[in-house]
């Protein structure tokens, strides 16, 4: 709550910053520029709940205002009138207020629209191109149409067929008529004084937006499934345009030998992106399941997935289809899996701790072995290239190195951490391990003795990393958002890459070092252009 919540101004051209506002505490819940490109109007979240109005060119705050009377809720959405740079409306819950600026005694002046015995709470305004009207949207799902002038209710609808899950996002074409939004995913062209629909649209996800382009002749969509669409407004159809996950992305893994593709996979989602277009290729939905993990077969026939109701999940690369399922895999979910590249084996790990071995053949899967010596969650399994040994990292503390021959435990190593990520050096004499103690460590395989540890990050666990083929160098990304290119023998880095808004989950280094990708908890994948020269 003490913290300044910053308005920040951007050049669109140049693309930089401009200016920082601040004023606002804890949050600003929405922001609107007058139509001359005046000023700016900020509303503070909850906690602040004031409005402020800001002169562009002076970069100041010319007044504020708390932004809602006391006996109603607070105000969530503001919007500008189109024809003066003097009036904007403000509405929330319970509270819709049109208001005026005094410029020379520098004061705002609310004044309350009447809406009689409809009590509603806001979710989003628009207005008519000359003022004459602005309507909005509520969480019932009907839309009100005020007069600015009167500040009285002119209309409201639907009467029947109320939009289900509200009213989301609500925009006035220039022709007339109205394009709103729903919570539930339906687009729809309607008119007062009815709102029945005259178009509609069923799109994936709530509608979060919706902004014209020109007159209104296309205009884009945004849902909350994170999908932009364009439509055009005279047939009504709808085409996809950008499309990305919108939930914490889990794991991501390339093919064995080619940069061509990549998989990424995030709740009930796996999808395989094409890299250089960043194009969806495929999706694979397993609904009210989350998808732990995922590997590609060497032989590229299947991707294989962990699942957190305890099934191994195969499926086909090109067509999604499902190729097998083995059940009870784990108990508590399956929370990694890896595969010899010899597509003869499966190694997987659950949220119990059990490192289980698994034989594929064409038409069966059997339970080898159950490697029972993890006491907590499988984080990372990684398998030596000659597939005698794999290594698995846990949550408890312990990495193991396994035999795959005798299917016994080969070696321990213990830190007073919670492992999150393990890789082989390419020569696979040593290994290097990482995790909320924020401590890259360089591991002898042979004894399990610690060579070095390293300061992997300043704040937050790592809970990824790659090395490359050459095994000269190895990436790391973790709670501070950041990607870190490291020297494997300096143990020094040697670039930082930032753009994440989110925890890192996992990164990636392209096979071929063009490119690294990693993932982050706010559902983005960033690829990244290779620093060295390979």
């Amino acid at each position: 709550m003490g913290f300044k919540a910053d308005i920040i101004l951007w050049d669109y051209k140049k693309r930089e910053l401009i200016a920082r506002l601040s004023l606002h505490k804890g949050k600003i819940e929405a922001l609107a520029f007058s139509p001359n490109d005046l000023y700016l109007v900020s509303l503070g979240g909850p906690d602040d709940g004031s409005v402020v109005v800001w002169n562009i060119v002076k970069r100041e705050a010319i007044c504020g205002s708390p932004a809602a009377g006391l006996n109603v809720g607070n105000a969530t959405t503001v919007i500008f009138s189109r024809c003066r740079d003097e009036m904007f409306v403000t509405a929330g819950n319970g509270t819709i207020r049109v208001w005026e600026l005094d410029l020379p005694n520098r004061k705002i002046w609310p004044t309350e629209c009447q809406t009689g015995q409809m009590k509603r709470i806001v979710m989003c305004i628009t207005i008519a191109v000359d003022d004459s009207f602005f309507y909005l949207g509520t969480t019932t799902g009907d839309i009100l149409k005020m007069n600015p002038r009167t500040k009285l209710l002119a209309d409201t609808g639907p009467a029947k067929d109320k939009f289900s899950l509200g009213v989301s996002t609500i925009k006035c074409l220039k022709m007339g008529g109205l394009l709103v939004g729903s919570g539930a995913g339906l687009l729809v062209f309607c008119k007062s004084p009815s709102y029945k629909p005259i178009k509609k649209i069923q799109l994936q996800g709530g509608i979060t937006s919706i902004t014209l382009r020109g007159e209104g002749h296309h205009f884009f969509v945004g849902t909350e499934e994170s999908h932009i669409y364009r439509v055009n407004f005279t047939d009504f159809k709808e085409t996809l345009i950008a499309t990305c996950h919108f939930e914490a992305v889990q794991d991501v893994v390339f093919p064995f030998g080619t940069a061509e593709l990549f998989a990424t996979c995030a709740k009930k989602d796996i999808r395989v992106w094409h890299t250089l277009s960043n194009r969806e290729l495929l999706r694979i939905t397993v609904p009210n399941m989350t998808c732990h993990g995922i590997d590609f077969m060497r032989d590229g026939k299947s991707i294989i997935s962990a699942w957190d109701d305890g099934r191994i999940r195969a499926f086909a690369p090109e067509t999604g289809r499902l190729m097998y399922v083995i059940n009870n895999a784990h108990r508590i979910g399956v929370t990694a899996i890896a595969t010899t590249s010899d597509c003869k084996r499966v190694i997987s790990g659950g949220g119990e701790g059990e490192v289980r071995v698994w034989q594929i053949g064409c038409q069966t899967q059997k339970l080898e072995e159950a490697l029972k010596e993890h006491k907590s969650s499988v984080s990372c399994i990684r398998v030596k290239n000659n597939n005698l040994e794999c290594v698995t990292a846990s949550t408890d503390g312990t990495c193991i190195i396994w035999d795959l021959v005798r299917l016994r435990r080969n070696q321990m190593i213990l830190a007073n951490t919670l492992f999150q990520c393990v890789c082989y050096h390419p020569e696979e004499f040593q290994i290097i391990t990482s995790g909320t103690d924020r401590k890259i460590a360089y591991w002898e395989v042979f004894d399990g003795s610690v060579i070095r540890e390293l300061e992997g990050s300043l704040s937050g666990s790592i809970n990824g990393m790659d090395i490359t083929v050459e095994g000269v160098h190895f990436v790391t990304g973790g709670n501070d958002h950041l990607v870190k290119v490291w020297d494997y023998n300096g143990g020094e880095v040697t670039h930082v890459g930032v753009g994440h808004s989110g925890n890192i989950t996992r990164i990636r280094i392209s096979p071929g070092n063009q490119y690294i990708v990693s993932v982050s908890a706010d559902g983005a994948v960033l690829r990244w252009k290779y620093p060295f020269t390979s």
